[in-house]
């Protein structure tokens, strides 16, 4: 404050711009809230998603092991089936954080192995397997989208912080200084014109 001229066009200045730090304030109390509460949504869909893909994974590798036991090993099997290229990832902004959306192409119908040499059990594995794919499509897009609004949760909080607690009271304490340096001014050039009225 020592370095603040306390002059009206200062005042007006400091004023205009402590109205902008409310409403910046207001603004990232607002964000805040609207992350944290789809924050929240998703930390509810990943506990779904989490259950469903213990469950997913349980049967497909029940599946697995009885297709060992019929077939033997499976292994030879399993290299037939390519790797899939097809997932791809799409962004949406919420609040201005990118959260992704992940897709993949389903290939319903078409089997990557021949017939001759499995059974029903290595199918149901297959068909399980497919669906623990599908299903860590999901949780890796929830689980990145709620790391991601996290972040920008603590940065936002930071910000707001730091305008209320350093930024607004320090504009406070400015508007203050000046004002109070402008009132003494006047009180003193009053003073001033009732000498110089009894003079004359």
């Amino acid at each position: 404050m020592a370095n603040t001229i306390p002059t009206k066009g200062n005042l007006i200045s400091i004023r205009r711009t402590l109205t902008l730090a409310h409403l910046g304030f207001d603004l990232m109390d607002r964000k805040r809230n609207i992350l944290i509460r789809e924050m929240m949504n998703m930390i509810d869909a990943a506990k779904d998603l989490q259950g469903r893909i213990d469950v997913t994974f349980r049967e497909a590798y029940a599946a697995l092991q009885t297709a060992n036991i019929t077939l033997g090993t499976c292994a030879d099997l399993a290299r037939n089936v390519s790797v899939d290229h097809s997932v791809s990832i799409r962004y949406r902004s919420v609040m201005g954080v990118e959260l992704p959306i992940v897709t993949a192409e389903d290939r319903p119908g078409s089997v990557p192995y021949g017939f001759a040499f499995t059974n029903n059990a290595f199918d149901r594995a297959a068909t399980r397997f497919e669906r623990v794919k599908r299903l860590t499509h999901e949780m890796a897009e929830v689980e990145t989208a709620i790391y991601r609004l996290a972040k920008a949760i603590r940065k936002t909080q930071k910000r707001a912080n730091a305008l209320q607690n350093i930024i607004i009271p320090d504009l406070n304490g400015k508007v203050k200084f000046i004002t109070e340096a402008l009132e003494e001014k006047e009180r003193e050039e009053f003073a001033r014109l009732k000498v110089l009225k009894k003079r004359v």
